[in-house]
């Protein structure tokens, strides 16, 4: 999109029931569609139905570095080579609204394949408070497109990737949380192939409680490194 211009929504009431409402909108500028969302809404009901998966035993965010610390962590290293100092700088260099502590982050020294599996501890920056819960989402869903198509690349860290952008992002909402709390996200890829990759996420309340799932698909170019550290 283009911050300049001023963005048309079109908004088409899909469906609209008793319990569950769609909406499908469409933003538009310069005459043509940058970006297409369905929502769905549902009333608050309770159901004897209930389960869900067992949030992953990892260290509490307090006992982590957080990702600027360890990026200066790995520049204070004598042997880094130049281009990874250079990519590392550039990350150190952008301005995310976001705190992220890794679990268990990737060596930079080390180009083996891993499994395509990732664990972050991540909120918001900054204080957004007890407001709607619909803000919190829309922070949410800001916060899990960070670093979530990258975890198809973990078992492919022998190339160097020339294009990566996602296709689509899905996101479903299960209990209320607040964007700006610490939350475990946990990211994996099932599937890679054609130049496309599936990732799937979960992101867990620091209580254990699961408070959202996202599925995205993406596009990924890549060649192989030219040299080694």
């Amino acid at each position: 999109g283009d911050p300049k211009v001023p963005v048309l929504y079109q908004v088409e009431r899909t469906c609209t029931e008793k319990s569950f409402s769609v909406r499908s909108v469409k933003a538009i500028q310069h005459g043509k569609p940058i970006f297409i969302c369905q929502a769905s809404f549902q009333l608050c009901q309770s159901s004897p139905v209930q389960h869900q998966f067992t949030m992953p035993t990892v260290p509490l965010p307090e006992e982590l570095l957080t990702q600027e610390e360890l990026i200066q962590k790995f520049l204070q290293n004598p042997n880094l080579a130049e281009k990874y100092r250079n990519h590392l700088n550039k990350i150190q260099a952008e301005n995310v609204p976001i705190d992220i502590k890794p679990v268990n982050p990737p060596d930079v020294f080390n180009l083996e394949p891993q499994e395509p599996k990732q664990l972050f501890w991540v909120r918001a920056r900054g204080y957004i408070g007890e407001m709607d819960l619909k803000v919190h989402c829309c922070v949410a869903a800001y916060i899990s497109d960070y670093a979530f198509l990258g975890t198809a690349l973990l078992p492919h860290r022998q190339y160097h990737v020339k294009f990566m952008v996602s296709l689509d992002h899905s996101m479903w909402f299960h209990a209320p949380f607040r964007a700006d709390h610490w939350m475990l996200y946990e990211c994996e890829s099932p599937w890679a192939g054609g130049c496309r990759a599936l990732v799937q996420g979960r992101l867990w309340r620091r209580d254990g409680v699961l408070a959202a799932t996202c599925a995205q698909e993406g596009v990924i170019w890549v060649e192989p490194h030219q040299s080694k550290l």
